[in-house]
């Protein structure tokens, strides 16, 4: 379980396929990691499979290449990482799995005085799953719906200026197809009311 407080990006040092999966090396300095320990990567929850003074290594499967953006990280890009949730720590953000629902693509952003502001389009199945002032994950970072265009299927988020300066949500062009992650308290309550209807 995460929270969607990014604590950092890092340089992705390393891409290897291996014969079902990719390996992923990020540049981490954590002294306290520890093989088998769950990491969100761009806001998908992976598996510490090697440290390495170099960094840490994550096995990604087919699969999540397929539904994620982790198969488009090249030697050099940035990643967003935030360690799991640990019972006791504060609750900034909002609950986040690690379970991406699909991928958002960017359509556009506007810089302007007043804000920094993100257009994006889910898949259609997704988009019951965001409401106004809700909570959505891109990238891993938690983020607040500030408008839903329910006539082209996108929505957007705002972005303060500490999440430009600490991720890379900002940095990307349009096209991108951030990993996109629904609330789960949104998920839960519109599937049980799909299922009252059946």
């Amino acid at each position: 379980m995460f929270t969607g407080i990014v604590e950092k990006s890092v340089k992705v040092v390393g891409v290897a396929d291996g014969p079902k999966f990719r390996r992923l090396t990020l540049a981490t300095d954590w002294r306290d990691a520890r093989l088998g320990e769950s990491v969100a990567v761009n806001g998908v929850c992976l598996t510490v499979a090697e440290i390495m003074p170099s960094g840490t290594g994550f096995d990604v499967v087919a699969e999540t290449l397929a539904k994620t953006n982790l198969g488009l990280l090249n030697k050099g890009d940035d990643a967003h990482v935030e360690r799991a949730l640990r019972v006791g720590d504060r609750v900034d953000g909002h609950f986040v799995q690690g379970h991406v629902d699909g991928t958002a693509l960017l359509v556009s952003q506007v810089a302007d005085d007043k804000e920094w502001r993100l257009t994006v389009r889910p898949p259609t199945e997704l988009m019951k799953f965001v409401a106004p002032k809700g909570s959505v994950a891109l990238d891993g970072v938690s983020l607040t719906v500030a408008a839903v265009h329910g006539a082209d299927g996108t929505f957007d988020v705002a972005l303060i200026p500490t999440t430009v300066n600490l991720t890379s949500l900002a940095a990307r062009s349009p096209g991108w197809p951030y990993n996109l992650e629904a609330d789960i308290l949104s998920k839960t309550v519109v599937q049980w009311l799909e299922r009252q209807r059946q």
